[in-house]
Formats: structure tokens, C-alpha cells, sequence
């Protein structure tokens, strides 16, 4: 095919239509705090300690060995090891286009003729399947990853494309062959199959819209609407382990493996709105609201099952047992940002804003070279530290570790960090809407030509002080509106406008939801959101039978753990001893927050169960400070618990 690509914000996501427009990194930029010091760190070590790996572990030396016809002798890592390439190239796709960095574009380079070394002459470019020695094509759609692994690669030649328009690398090329060769294989009249990973679908639509091809939506739209007709063969988790057990416009939930699960319904998002099924996209607004809901943990995470890393019933949302796996919060983002472009309901942005603090944010260790696959949320035995150079199993590294035998984390947090600045803000016809709060800087232009140029200010999460100051002149009969969001855990939140032409000031008090302010706004007209930030307790609902009787400590967007490093000297070093002491109200001092809990002597019992009340008396209360569940473990080996037992 001829490829017509279109001019597109530089985003992951920018659908045909939609209640509200993605802003890009030509329109956004972080400039600082804690997600602007996350991007650093992204940009400056984890992009290279990824690349150091994926060669250290022959990942990219698997593309060298298909382009010299020597596979499969050689050929290291899983049967998805080239999307960990292909994510590593969305990542600094995406980080090109922030910082304009010439060492990473040549680093793209270099990886992307490697990649085109080894596709094949029709566009099929794998480096498990195919050859002499290896599987036939397409022989395993259960858990062979080959359209998973294009997926991946689609979504980078995307980004590349919407960052640099037309570059002279290939990569879009690459990817237009290969799914050129997807649409022959498995559109109408071929192969009636499904890949066991959900991705393609996401990749195919997003490609679609780069390309402007629409067969490539069709066969997105294929994909999405075989799911659940039980085309794959049946496990012993179920074919919901695939979301191949009921058709996706008939599920309620999501359910199954939670990365695939995600991935799907982002996919199935993406085709719902450019087709314009609203019946479908309606579905998908009744799977996320039952599975936030029911299914979701108080940090965002998703996926309470450690066998097949899956979500769990309704209700079932063990701490000790959370899985709650890195790349499903990633997904849970993808899957929330479209359906928060498709109908600018703020929950998306809620569900978020908390994924990316308390998921995405605890993942990687402060110098970004290590990383947490699964994310427990009670740590019942100090972790064991990993070995610097040595290559962990995924979930059952109890601390950070540098890298995985199974590494989909670590690509997946930096594709997300160098693009976050997209899912800042948005646009409609009538004005901007800031969706996640950080210093940044907003320059759009409105469909009628109004242009709108902000600063933003703010500190938070320290504080909930966000200052909106206004850069550029609108004319007076051309006002726009301004729309803040108002998170549900801030009530009690207030809006100031300061304007500039030495007007009345103006202040309310705010609901949770969107808060909006139109007017004609002049350069200098400032506008102050106040979000109480104050440390509140959080019950779970009842129905949750693993923390029933607990309680966790939430502030702003944070959520807050009780570490045993924090217990200080005494008998007690074991988060496992300690409740909260009764009616005793979190307190915040010094930066931190403090709780009082009460120390419960040991019963070394034989028989763990007796009469209601019985056990070993508490001690006297002492005061001791939490931490922020994101900066958890980086003091060395320590139990952890987020939901603390009521006293």
C-alpha cells in the first residue's frame, strides 16, 4: 500500500472522534516535580539499562540471528521476547520526541535496522516461529505471541511516527508490511483465530489512524468481535483466562489474565468509537464500572491471582495475595484514557491518576535500574535482595529487581513515563480540561482559532496548591473554559480566580467531578485549585472479606504502608504485631504522616483459633510514621502492610 499518514497530536491515543481531544507533547510538557523527576530518571538510566539488558540477554541478538539464517540455534529468551525490543523502541520514540535527544535517535536507529534485518520478504518478522527447527507460523495463537508481539510493534512505529512525521528509519514501513501480512492471514476468508495475548487489536486501530488505512481498523474490528466464540483451545483456568469465553459486547466484568484483559477492552475501546458502536462502547463502560468497583485495589492495581495472573471473583482482593502485576496497571490506564476521551467522565481520570501514583510510580526503584513485576500489598517476610546482575522470576522477586526472565515491566513503565505528559490534558471546542496535576505547560490552539496558553504550578502531591495562570491574551468576545478536575477523595476542595485586570475575586467551594471557569481570560488571570490533602482513614466495604476490620491511610492520590523499618527499637519488628490504636486520627508532621498503633504480644500457641476476644493483650500505644506505598522497600528488607488492623 501507498502510506498517507495523518498530522495527529504526538500521542499514544488520538481517536477519529470523541467527547474530548488528546494533547500531545507538542502541546504539554512536564516540567518538573514528581512526574517530571520520574521522566528524568526515565530518560537518563532506565532507557539504557533496558537496552543493556535486552543485549546482555541476546533479546535484540535474537533479531542478528533471524537476518543471518541462524535461528533457532542461539535464539535466548521467552517466545514474547521481541515486544520487549519493540517497547523499548515505543519508549524512546517517545522520549525523542520530549527532549529531542540525539543519543537516543541514534540508539533507535541502530535497534530498528535490526528489527528490519530480520523481516522476512511478505512482512511476517518473528524470531520464535517460521524457520527450519521452530514451530510453523501461526501454529500456536494460544501461546505463541506472534500477533501479541506485532501489536507492540505497531504501537511503536506509531509513536516514531507521531513524533517524527515521516522519519527516514523504516519502522513504519516495517510495521505496514507486517500488518499488511495480518490482514491477508486472518482477515475475511483466512484464518478464523485469535492471539491468546490481547495487544494486536490496540496496535492495529492505533496504526489505522496513523496510516489512514481502514482495513487495518476492520481487522482490529475482526479480532475484537472473534473474542469468546472459544476459537482457542480450552486450559485449566478457563478460556477466561483468554477472554475467550464470552463474546466482549456480552461480558459485565473484565476477567482473566488482567494484562489481557486490558489490553482487549483498550482495543475494543479504540474500534467501538471509530466505528462508531456505541453498543459496544457501552459495554465497556459497564465492564470498568463493575470491575473498579469490585475488582479493582484501593491502589488501582488489578489481578488478585498469582497462578495465572488474573482478576479474582467479585469482593476478591487478598492484600497479602495481590498480584497486582505492573503491566496490568498499564493496561488499566490504557483501557481508562480512552474511555475518558470517548466521554470526559473525571472517574477515568481518577482510576488514573491513582494507578499511575500507586501502581506505575512503585514499580521502579529511584534510579530507575530496577523494578517490582507484581505489586503485594501486605509483605508478610522480608524480601530477599536481588542479585545486581543476575535475571529474577517475575513475581516471586520480593524486592526490586533489575531485571526478569519475563521483563514486560520494566518497557512497559518506560513507554509509559516518556509519553505521560499526553495524558495530561485535553481539548474540546469550548476549552482545555487538566485531567493530572504536575508543572507543566499547556499550548494549544481551540477549532475556531482561540488560542489557549497556561502554566501550570504546583508542588503536588506534597501540597494540593495548583496554580493556572493564563499566557496569552483572548479577545473579549472570544471566552473559553477552563475545566479542573476535582478528585473524589477531595471534598471540601475550593477554587479561587485571581484575575489580573484588578477584578473582584472570585471563590467557591467545589464538589468532586469537573470544575469549570469561563471567561474571556487575559494574560496574568490566574486560577487556584486548593485540594485538601489532609491524611484520612479508609474502610473497605464489608464485602471484602480478606481486610475486613482493616484500615488504610490515604493522602491526596497517595496511599500510605506501614513498613517494619518504621517500627524502631523495641520487641516489635513486624508489621504483623501492631493495629491501630482506637479512634486515633492519622497525623501529618515533618513530611510525614504519622498513626498511632498499639504492639500485640506474641501467642505461641499450638492452635491459632479460641474464644471471640481472646489473644494476647496490647501493649500502650506509640506514634509511628508511614510511607508513601511507592517509596516502600528502598531502606532494605522489611515486612509491609497497606490495610492495618483496626485496634
Amino acid at each position: 500500500m501507498t502510506m498517507q499518514t495523518t498530522t495527529a497530536p504526538q500521542a499514544p491515543v488520538a481517536p477519529t472522534r470523541g467527547r474530548l481531544r488528546p494533547l500531545g507533547q507538542q502541546e504539554v510538557r512536564i516540567t518538573g516535580g514528581f512526574w517530571g523527576d520520574r521522566q528524568t530518571v526515565n530518560g537518563r538510566n532506565t532507557l539504557a539499562h533496558i537496552e543493556s539488558r535486552l543485549e546482555s540477554e541476546g533479546w535484540l541478538a535474537n533479531f542478528d540471528r533471524a537476518a543471518a539464517g541462524t535461528l533457532p540455534e542461539g535464539r535466548r529468551g521467552r517466545e514474547f521476547s521481541d515486544s520487549e525490543g519493540y517497547k523499548y523502541l515505543e519508549a524512546l520514540a517517545w522520549e525523542i520526541g520530549r527532549t529531542d535527544d540525539a543519543d537516543l535517535e541514534a540508539r533507535l536507529r541502530a535497534v530498528v535496522g535490526r528489527v528490519a534485518a530480520a523481516q522476512e520478504a511478505d512482512g511476517y518478522l518473528n524470531t520464535q516461529f517460521g524457520r527450519a527447527g521452530q514451530g510453523a507460523r501461526w501454529s500456536d495463537l494460544e501461546w505463541g505471541h506472534e500477533l501479541y508481539c506485532l501489536g507492540h510493534l505497531f504501537q511503536a512505529a506509531v509513536a516514531r511516527e507521531r513524533t517524527r512525521p515521516g522519519a527516514d528509519d523504516g519502522l513504519l514501513r516495517i510495521a505496514v508490511r507486517a500488518a499488511d501480512l495480518v490482514c491477508a492471514e486472518f482477515g475475511p476468508g483466512g484464518r478464523d483465530g485469535i492471539c491468546g495475548h490481547a495487544e494486536v487489536e490496540v496496535g492495529l486501530a492505533e496504526l489505522s489512524r496513523a496510516t489512514r488505512e481502514p482495513r487495518y481498523l476492520e481487522q482490529a474490528r475482526l479480532f475484537v468481535e472473534r473474542h469468546g466464540r472459544g476459537t482457542l483451545h480450552d486450559i485449566e483456568w478457563g478460556r477466561k483466562y483468554f477472554q475467550d469465553d464470552v463474546p466482549v459486547r456480552d461480558a459485565t466484568a473484565l476477567r482473566g489474565h488482567a494484562v489481557r484483559a486490558n489490553y482487549l477492552a483498550a482495543g475494543a475501546a479504540d474500534v467501538a468509537v471509530d466505528t462508531g458502536d456505541d453498543e459496544l462502547l457501552g459495554a465497556l463502560r459497564g465492564q470498568w464500572d463493575r470491575t473498579v468497583a469490585r475488582r479493582t485495589y484501593i491502589t488501582g492495581g488489578q489481578g488478585s491471582h498469582h497462578q495465572d495472573e488474573a482478576f479474582g471473583e467479585d469482593w476478591e482482593l487478598p492484600a497479602d495475595r495481590a498480584y497486582s502485576e505492573t503491566c496490568a496497571g498499564v493496561g488499566s490506564i490504557m483501557f481508562s484514557w480512552r474511555l475518558l476521551l470517548a466521554d470526559g467522565d473525571a472517574r477515568h481520570a481518577d482510576l488514573i491518576e491513582r494507578t499511575l501514583f500507586n501502581v506505575v510510580a512503585t514499580s521502579p526503584a529511584p534510579d530507575g535500574r530496577s523494578f517490582f513485576y507484581a505489586n503485594t500489598l501486605h509483605q508478610r517476610v522480608p524480601g530477599i535482595p536481588a542479585e545486581p546482575d543476575a535475571t529474577s522470576p517475575r513475581a516471586s522477586s520480593s524486592l526490586r529487581a533489575p531485571w526478569f526472565e519475563v521483563s514486560c515491566c520494566p518497557p512497559n513503565v518506560a513507554r509509559t513515563l516518556a509519553s505521560l505528559d499526553a495524558y495530561v490534558a485535553t481539548a474540546d471546542d469550548d476549552g482545555v480540561q487538566l485531567h493530572q496535576y504536575a508543572p507543566s505547560t499547556v499550548r494549544t490552539t481551540l477549532a475556531d482559532g482561540r488560542v489557549v496558553a497556561l502554566d501550570v504550578e504546583t508542588d503536588y502531591p506534597v501540597s494540593g496548591r495548583i496554580r493556572v495562570i493564563s499566557r496569552a491574551d483572548a479577545a473579549p468576545d472570544a471566552p473559553w473554559t477552563l475545566t479542573l478536575r476535582v478528585p473524589a477523595w477531595a471534598a471540601g476542595a475550593r477554587l479561587r480566580l485571581l484575575p489580573t485586570d484588578g477584578g473582584a475575586t472570585e471563590e467557591r467551594d467545589l464538589p468532586p467531578g469537573a470544575a469549570e471557569v469561563r471567561r474571556a481570560f487575559r494574560e496574568g488571570d490566574v486560577v487556584e485549585l486548593d485540594l485538601p490533602m489532609a491524611p484520612r482513614v479508609t474502610a473497605p466495604d464489608e464485602r471484602i472479606d480478606a481486610v475486613r476490620g482493616c484500615l488504610v491511610i490515604e493522602r491526596g492520590p497517595e496511599v500510605f504502608a506501614l513498613e517494619s523499618v518504621d517500627l524502631g527499637p523495641g520487641d516489635v519488628d513486624d508489621v504483623a504485631q501492631v493495629a491501630l490504636a482506637a479512634s486515633a486520627e492519622p497525623v501529618e508532621r515533618d513530611g510525614r504522616v504519622w498513626v498511632k498503633v498499639v504492639a500485640r504480644g506474641a501467642d505461641d500457641g499450638g492452635w491459632p483459633y479460641g474464644e471471640p476476644g481472646g489473644g494476647p493483650p496490647a501493649h500502650a500505644s506509640v506514634e509511628v510514621p508511614l510511607v508513601a506505598y511507592h517509596d516502600w522497600a528502598e531502606r532494605g528488607p522489611s515486612t509491609m502492610r497497606v490495610w492495618i488492623p483496626a485496634g
